[in-house]
């Protein structure tokens, strides 16, 4: 029995499904497809696929170039942060050194009250005893004592109370401390007062 006719005439037949397998493996055997070429796209070392031959692509320029641009800001970076931190090491040094100085300062008249007892002999056992304490610790914070006798005059350190005229030296120097100076690091407390001793005036050829 033959299927009813349309009314219309012969009903058309759909085009028939065409399935077209692009893998470049062949699942069954495993190996490359006729027509296929391994080398047709390439890819470099910086991950961008170049062209054939071994030619980099254009973006693999650019990628060195912001690469090396990082590299820079992040050496310049450091060491900013390098120079930041030192300097405040520094600072930090210098605020320390600058309280300590505060605080040896005030009891300076404390040490020249101790050398007029030692110069007057009124310094009994428990009073030396004191005293050799009190400077020991005051030299483990820093306190250095100035001007003594045969150094050389250097107005930076001492202050001269009187001069005089020696052939026994060929430059100032100082010959008498009236009273010793104090400094902590780079910080002068105060001068040594001192006499200084200048060599004669040399005479004249005839």
């Amino acid at each position: 029995m033959s299927p009813p006719k349309s009314p219309n005439g012969p009903r058309k037949q759909p085009p028939p499904i065409v399935i077209r397998d692009k893998r470049r493996i062949d699942p069954v055997t495993l190996d490359l497809r006729a027509g296929d070429h391994p080398h047709q796209h390439t890819e470099t070392g910086d991950g961008e696929f170049g062209t054939p031959g071994g030619a980099p692509a254009a973006g693999s320029t650019t990628v060195q170039a912001q690469l090396a641009e990082r590299t820079a800001d992040l050496q310049r970076l450091k060491a900013e942060y390098d120079n930041y931190r030192k300097r405040v090491q520094r600072d930090r040094l210098a605020i320390r050194e600058i309280a300590v100085a505060n605080v040896l300062g005030g009891l300076l008249p404390v040490l020249d009250a101790i050398d007029q007892a030692r110069e007057h002999g009124n310094v009994d056992p428990g009073l030396r005893t004191v005293a050799d304490l009190l400077e020991t610790q005051l030299a483990t914070l820093g306190l250095q004592e100035v001007g003594t006798p045969g150094e050389r005059f250097d107005p930076t350190r001492h202050e001269a109370i009187s001069y005089q005229r020696s052939d026994k030296v060929d430059q100032p120097t100082c010959t008498t401390v009236h009273r010793p100076g104090y400094r902590v690091g780079q910080h002068l407390l105060r001068p040594a007062q001192v006499t200084v001793s200048e060599p004669p005036d040399q005479e004249e050829p005839s």
